[in-house]
């Protein structure tokens, strides 16, 4: 496990969230934009979408018609449009505009659920979280940081597997290594310095 971390940490030291964003509210909206949707994608949409409405208070007054027509080419886009407004309207009516720090506020706003809210901690906050996404699923179950069915479990298992102080970090470190070699379909094995760490690489190839 500390090899593991410890390679990560070495292959992957710049890691960070791609979405560009300046403050907690424009993360908030790229994250959400992010469903279903690249990274590369979300920041093409950003670029237009939030020059238009920089604020939560003027997202929360801007029609669905608006919103849709920059934010057309992301997935989902008509549930996003109706999200990204209502979630706009909760945060100038209840924080002031402001985004709320606790897991259980942001799950309450509409297209949050946990992986977002944990995004938004880790990176708007710095307050201890693991996003499981695509990513980070498929690589701490191949890697043998977790055995689990679902994000939620892989979760529990990276949080008792990983030290808290590297969580936001790990988070990070798995996306890379699921983007850069340990790809869905075929993953890059002979050129994983993991792969001798690896419980796929050892079940399956070695």
């Amino acid at each position: 496990m500390t090899e593991v971390l410890s390679l990560l940490r070495s292959m992957y030291p710049e890691a960070a969230t791609e979405l560009n964003h300046e403050n907690p509210f424009e993360l908030l909206v790229a994250t959400i934009l992010s469903a279903q949707c690249t990274d590369e994608r979300v920041n093409i949409i950003t670029e237009n979408l939030f020059p238009a409405f920089p604020t939560a208070h003027d997202l929360a007054q801007a029609s669905f018609e608006e919103v849709a027509g920059l934010i057309k080419s992301a997935g989902l886009w008509q549930t996003k449009a109706r999200n990204l407004i209502k979630t706009a309207q909760i945060l100038a009516d209840k924080y002031g505009g402001q985004v709320p720090r606790t897991r259980e506020e942001l799950e309450e706003l509409p297209g949050v659920g946990r992986k977002t809210a944990s995004v938004i901690l880790a990176n708007a906050f710095q307050i201890p979280a693991i996003a499981v996404d695509t990513h980070v699923f498929r690589v701490a179950n191949r890697l043998g940081l977790a055995q689990a069915s679902n994000p939620y479990q892989t979760e529990l298992q990276l949080m008792e597997a990983i030290p808290q102080e590297d969580w936001i970090d790990a988070h990070h470190w798995l996306i890379r290594h699921g983007r850069a070699l340990c790809k869905a379909r075929n993953p890059l094995c002979a050129s994983c310095p993991l792969a001798p760490h690896c419980a796929y690489f050892q079940n399956n190839l070695s």
